[in-house]
């Protein structure tokens, strides 16, 4: 694998060290330069100053040329510098060390001298060649006339040399901070990059089906949540996982029941005698109801693919939902009364128009009361609501049934998912219920507790209807 991210940090963490050092090395650079140049320079105007202030306590009475012959000695001692004495042309009429050079002196500190200032210049010996720096003043007497210059020429030599050390050892510091920054280097990325390495080897134990895998948490930090999320998926993958084996086996089971009632009985009428009319009577009335019921799980099997896939749809259209309530009472009431159950309804007689898809309503309402009266006992009761608030319709189903754990509770509108009552059958109506409701921009709550009951509200918007929806 190329530009691992185990590499990219080293290289990275050594970049960035090697930047710093450098320009740390730039500045230190610029500094010992500085301090040893300025050093040279301090040391020989100091000189300088106390070579001509002796003069002009002493000697200012001497002409120039009695001082290159007598007294020349008040300017050599106590330097190791080399020093000159000027003509005002910048002739050498006394060199220290001996060496006369016949050329002029034209350098940038002489020319200072003349017009009365000081200034240190560096440059190469016109005779040696070697890096030296100079510093000139004038040589004024008793009576305040410049008779010639004092100049104090240093060598750089040694300077420069202190400086080339100065940068070996620099680079040498560079080289070791380098190595060790790299070694670090390389134990830090592998610290970040071992996690790294093993929720990938989770990830991809995963990816070939293996939920049980659990990834380590190193650290609490960004790595540590991610191990947590993914344990967290993985967890909740099993789950799922096992709430479609339920599903699928609560419906093939669901499938089985009228498929083995509708094959028993046809086996049973290809038998019957013709005299054995009230047999044969119970027998189509026991398929076609097996065949009803069979139909409508397939339906709703239909349904909940389609709400999977994204692919149901709504055929709005304007209705009074008034009275929609009324005919899903009376088509339920039958149901409830054979379950012993005492069913009432709150259904208010004026119309109440909404715009919305109203085979899709009454399928979502039958499943709601379906529900209720399956998962309450007999001599039980459900009760169902209806009334307009503000700009909502508001549709209430409540029971005293069995109600409902809170870890049901949290899963029941989830797809796949089947309670753990023995009268819990696919799980899929709920789903559907939810998805209807929130096709039509509204919300499906659910409060329950068990032993107690559960109430289902489900809030729908009333549409803004033109007149002309309304006349029709």
């Amino acid at each position: 694998m190329k530009n691992k991210i185990g590499n990219r940090l080293v290289r990275s963490f050594l970049i960035v060290i090697l930047i710093t050092i450098s320009i740390i090395d730039i500045f230190l650079l610029i500094g010992f330069r500085f301090y040893y140049y300025n050093t040279i320079s301090n040391e020989l105007s100091s000189r300088m100053n106390l070579s001509l202030e002796i003069y002009r306590r002493d000697y200012s009475d001497r002409s120039l040329k009695d001082l290159i012959y007598d007294d020349s000695e008040i300017f050599f001692s106590n330097t190791k510098a080399k020093v000159q004495i000027l003509d005002d042309e910048g002739k050498v009429l006394l060199d220290s060390i001996g060496s006369l050079n016949t050329n002029q002196v034209e350098t940038e500190d002489f020319k200072a001298a003349k017009e009365g200032n000081r200034k240190t210049w560096r440059g190469l010996d016109p005779v040696t060649g070697e890096p030296i720096m100079a510093i000139t003043g004038q040589i004024t007497n008793s009576s305040g006339q410049n008779i010639g210059y004092l100049r104090f020429v240093s060598s750089m030599n040694e300077a420069n040399i202190a400086i080339i050390k100065t940068i070996v050892t620099l680079l040498l510091l560079t080289l070791i901070v380098a190595l060790v920054t790299t070694i670090f280097s390389f134990l830090i990325s592998r610290s970040i990059v071992r996690p790294i390495l093993e929720l990938t080897d989770v990830a991809k134990k995963m990816l070939k089906g293996n939920y049980e895998e659990k990834a380590k948490v190193w650290e609490d930090d960004e790595i540590g949540e991610l191990a947590k999320t993914l344990n967290a998926m993985s967890e909740e993958i099993i789950n799922k996982d096992r709430i479609k084996n339920d599903f699928i086996s609560s419906v093939s089971h669901e499938l089985r029941t009228p498929l083995t009632s509708i094959k028993g009985w046809a086996v049973v009428l290809k038998d019957a005698k013709e005299d054995e009319s009230d047999l044969i009577e119970d027998g189509l009335n026991i398929i076609e109801n097996e065949t009803d019921r069979l139909a409508k799980m397939v339906e709703e099997l239909l349904d909940f693919s389609r709400y999977i896939s994204g692919r149901i749809t709504l055929d709005k259209d304007v209705f009074d939902i008034s009275q929609t309530c009324r005919e899903v009472a009376k088509q339920m009431r039958p149901r409830a009364k054979s379950n012993k159950i005492e069913f009432t309804t709150e259904i208010p007689e004026e119309s109440i128009l909404i715009n919305a898809d109203e085979n899709r309503i009454k399928q979502l309402l039958i499943n709601l009361l379906d529900n209720a009266i399956k998962f309450t006992s007999d001599n039980g009761w459900v009760k169902f609501q209806m009334y307009k608030e503000d700009e909502n319709v508001t549709m209430m189903i409540s029971d005293n049934g069995m109600g409902m754990t809170k870890e049901e509770l949290a899963h029941v509108k989830e797809k796949f998912y089947k309670g753990k009552h023995s009268k819990s059958h696919s799980g899929i109506g709920l789903s559907i219920s939810d998805e209807i409701t929130k096709l039509h921009g509204g919300f499906l709550e659910i409060f329950s507790e068990e032993k107690i009951g559960t109430t289902v509200t489900v809030i729908l918007p009333v549409n803004e209807i033109e007149e002309g929806e309304k006349n029709d």
